[in-house]
């Protein structure tokens, strides 16, 4: 049995699109639930939303908290997360979400995320810069 030019072109379009439908809700709950898992000062959760480039530089869950407890502290102990805009990035993509670190100062952190081979979505890496706001 043939498909018609337009449904067979259509089909083609389908299964092109790398966005699922779910990829924002769940590229929400991936960061929401590791600045949970930091907040909780649980490595082992946190270090489980890291991809594997993450993973070949920090190659345990204790590394991989002393890294982030020293490099990206108003991601370690943040309060008031609030997801901003999603973007694709190719395969990957960016997240920017708006947090207060624990002496009032606003940050924007920026997380890439990717899909694995498996359909999970794994953190890629995070860039944090200050916000516009003035802190009390």
């Amino acid at each position: 049995m043939r498909l018609p030019a337009t449904a067979a072109f259509a089909l083609s379009l389908l299964y092109a699109l790398p966005v699922q439908a779910d990829d924002s809700s769940d590229i929400k709950a991936v960061v929401a639930a590791q600045l949970e898992a930091f907040k909780r000062n649980d490595g082992v959760a946190a270090y489980s939303y890291a991809a594997p480039n993450i993973r070949q530089m920090f190659p345990s869950a204790q590394m991989f908290m002393t890294m982030v407890e020293g490099g990206y502290a108003p991601v370690f102990r943040s309060s008031n997360a609030v997801f901003g805009e999603m973007k694709e990035e190719g395969a990957s993509f960016r997240q920017e979400v708006f947090l207060t670190d624990p002496n009032g100062q606003s940050h924007i952190a920026s997380y890439t995320l990717e899909r694995q081979p498996d359909g999970s979505l794994k953190i890629t890496g995070c860039s944090i810069r200050k916000g516009n706001d003035i802190s009390a």
